[in-house]
Parts: C-alpha cells; sequence; structure tokens
C-alpha cells in the first residue's frame, strides 16, 4: 500500500464492484461503510449490473453510480481523471478472478480499471470466485503479485458457494470487510509512534567450524510481516537469522546467528517495544560445548549432549512492562490443541498456527495457511494465500488490537 497520509476529514472511499454473484452484497457493504463515516461513491463494471442495478446502489449510497470512462457531467469529461483524484482509498468487492487478472497486467478496458491505474490511492481488494477458480496457479500468481505491489487482499472465506461448490473463494461479509477497512484505513494513525519488534528466520547452533544444528525456515514470513507493519507506519525492528533475503525498505535490520545473540538483541531492542512478534525458529537447544576445531570421524557413533535455549517469546511475554505478544507455532500434528498450550502456558496475546505437514505450505513455500488464535478465545482461519497477503492481514488483526481508533471495532 502506498505511503499515504489519510486526511482528517471524512475519508473518501470508491467501491468498485466487479461481476459476481456476490455484488449483491455491495448494497449491504455500502451501508455498512457509510455506518462507519466512511463517503462512498460507487463504480461498477458492465458485468456487475448484470447481478446488482446502478440504482439500488445509488440509493444507498447517496450518490450517482459511475459507469462511463468519459463521463460528460463529470469536469471535462474525465470521469476516470476525477474520480481518481477524489479517492482517499479504493475497495473492489468483489475482485473477481478477471479483476485481478486486468489489475496485475495493468489493462485499463473500463472505467474501473482505468481509475486503478490514475490513482495512488490504497487499493484494498475482497475475492470472490468459485473455489477451483480460486485454487487456480495463475490466480495465486496474480494474487502474489497484487500483494508484492502493496496491495491488500481480505479473505475469500470458505463455505458453501452459489454453484454448489464448497471450499475458499466466498467473498467476506459486507461486515467482516467494513470493519476490515476501517482498520486499515486508520492503521497508519494506530501504528505511527508504535515501535515493533519481529524476529525472523532461523538459528544457526555452532557444533564446531564446520557443522551446525538449525532449521529449515527461509525466513520469509517473518520479512513478510515486517513489510506489512513497516506499512502500516509503525517503526519496525527486524532481528533476523541467517537468511538469503534483501533487507525490507525503511525497516532497521539486525543480523544474528544463534539464538544467544537473538535472545540478547531481543532484550535489547524489546523495552519500548509496543508490540512483539516471534516469527523466528528458534533453536531449543545448543550444544553445551562448542568444538574449536573440526569433530574427527574416529568413531561409528558419536553423542552430542544440548542444553536448553532460553524461550525468546516465552521471556518477553514474562515482561512487567510486556509488548502485544505474537507467537507463531509450527505443528505437524494437533494443531489447534499444541497452538492453544503454546498461547496460554507462554500468556501471549496473539499465535498463528501452521501445519507443517503439507510439501507446498510452510518452510521454504511462498504460501502460508494460519489458523490465528486470541487470548480472548476468538479465532481466525486464514486459508491458503502468499506470504504477503497473511502478512498484512496479520497486521490488521493486530491493529485492531492494539490501534488506538480501533476500540469499538471488535471481530466477531
Amino acid at each position: 500500500m502506498p505511503d499515504i497520509t489519510f486526511p482528517s476529514h471524512k475519508i473518501k472511499l470508491l467501491l468498485g464492484v466487479c461481476g459476481g454473484i456476490a455484488a449483491y452484497k455491495c448494497a449491504d457493504l455500502v451501508r455498512r461503510l457509510i455506518e462507519r463515516d466512511f463517503d462512498v461513491r460507487v463504480v461498477m463494471t458492465a458485468a456487475a449490473t448484470e447481478f446488482i442495478t446502478p440504482m439500488t446502489l445509488q440509493a444507498v449510497s447517496g450518490h450517482p453510480v459511475h459507469m462511463d470512462q468519459f463521463d460528460a457531467e463529470m469536469e471535462a469529461g474525465m470521469g476516470h481523471i476525477e474520480l481518481a483524484r477524489w479517492a482517499d482509498i479504493i475497495l473492489v468487492a468483489p475482485a473477481t478472478a478477471n479483476s485481478l487478472a486486468k489489475f496485475v497486467h495493468g489493462e485499463a478496458d473500463n472505467l474501473l480499471t482505468t481509475i486503478l491505474l490514475a490513482s495512488n490511492a490504497p487499493l484494498i481488494l475482497a475475492p470472490a470466485m468459485n473455489q477451483q477458480m480460486w485454487k487456480n496457479p495463475t490466480t495465486e500468481q496474480n494474487l502474489a503479485s497484487l500483494a508484492k505491489l502493496g496491495h491488500t487482499i481480505l479473505g475469500p472465506g470458505v463455505g458453501e458457494q452459489a454453484c454448489g461448490d464448497v471450499g475458499a473463494g466466498r467473498m467476506l461479509e459486507p461486515l467482516d470487510i467494513a470493519q476490515r477497512v476501517q482498520a486499515i484505513a486508520f492503521a497508519k494513525q494506530s501504528l505511527a509512534g508504535k515501535t515493533v519488534v519481529i524476529t525472523a528466520g532461523p538459528t544457526v547452533e555452532a557444533i564446531d567450524p564446520v557443522r551446525y544444528i538449525s532449521n529449515h525456515s527461509s525466513g520469509k514470513m517473518g520479512y513478510a510481516i515486517a513489510k506489512a507493519a513497516q506499512r502500516a507506519g509503525a517503526h519496525v525492528e527486524l532481528v533476523s537469522g541467517p537468511v538469503h533475503l534483501g533487507d525490507p525498505s525503511n525497516v532497521v535490520v539486525t543480523r544474528v546467528t544463534s539464538a544467544a545473540e537473538m535472545l540478547q538483541t531481543v532484550k535489547d531492542k524489546v523495552a519500548n517495544a509496543d508490540v512483539f512478534i516471534g516469527c523466528a525458529a528458534v533453536a531449543d537447544y545448543s550444544p553445551v560445548e562448542v568444538f574449536c576445531h573440526k569433530i574427527k570421524k574416529n568413531d561409528e557413533q558419536m553423542s552430542l549432549k544440548l542444553q536448553r535455549n532460553t524461550d525468546i517469546l516465552a521471556w518477553v511475554a514474562a515482561q512487567p512492562n510486556r509488548p502485544y505478544v505474537v507467537g507463531f507455532a509450527a505443528e505437524s500434528q494437533n494443531l489447534r490443541e499444541f497452538a492453544t498450550k503454546k498461547l496460554h502456558k507462554k500468556k501471549l496475546n496473539m499465535i498463528c498456527a501452521n501445519d507443517i505437514s503439507s510439501d507446498c505450505l510452510g518452510f521454504n513455500s511462498e504460501n502460508n495457511a494460519l489458523l490465528v488464535l486470541f487470548d480472548d478465545g476468538s479465532e481466525k482461519i486464514l486459508n491458503v494465500a502468499a506470504k504477503e497477503v497473511l502478512a498484512q492481514n496479520i497486521i490488521d488483526e493486530i491493529a485492531l488490537a492494539v490501534g488506538e481508533n480501533d476500540s469499538s471495532i471488535n471481530r466477531e
């Protein structure tokens, strides 16, 4: 999302409605957005008018609905330029597979796509499509590209679809979208002036000058979260184990190797943090003795004595003036059970759990899926998506919890 400070006046939201069955929900969505003090104007594609009439959306928004790229009633007849300048934020719901493909490739064959090219306003997309279309690799690539450009993806939800299929692809409900858009619209204010400390990647525990103990963490999830937090206006301190990733823009990166080094760096940084996100895959154990020289192969078997490393996440959560603490749980079985135990045992505010038994998710993958549990007993299921998409969803949830302007928002 572009680095834009929203104005002090009522936020001007442009709603783009594309041609999907979920378009019928947009009348309720407009109403929900207006309830949250947005000034809403609507742009419809030609296909969208097959599912809901412009007159309906005009009635609920209180403004004419725009469909023509060259509108004679707008200044200079350049409707796309006027609306692009007017919008503080753009929401596309439903965002169909066809529209996502057009946005990625910069097509400008209708009023909505032309506005998106002509505007630098933050863009939020609420996808809606058949479950098989959602799972199509082309759609996945398009979503990943849009996320990398900084655009926000909301959903989709899981359930029965109009075609009779069951799966991911349903547009989120209007109330959910409106709450999330409100949180995002004020995320810059709610995280501005706040410090977020994030750990990412693996740690490496030396055995000798050649050998070490580590894991398969790529750091991609933690780095994606750092980028999302920075876009939300936070001062971000990223403590990274050894990874093959470049430093995110405008993020302070401290690179460490071992769990002990990561712990010390976190201790130095977390005292002034408002949020701590423990995304790193920290080694649970390290060798008691680190040999100065390479161990030679003399025996058929070798015993290695290990000692328990300090649990960084638990240490942060135990501090008297602790920040909002978010943990991660990578599990190969009993995901909910083990994540719930970790949440309560370590006294976390929030935990993001992922199943690492799938070869195409988690470590070293571009995608993931998360079960998010909160200390108040609520939960969110984040379906399979690019890690950049999930990172933005996580930051949205944190903004709901700690944002100064979000006290009236809940996750129900």
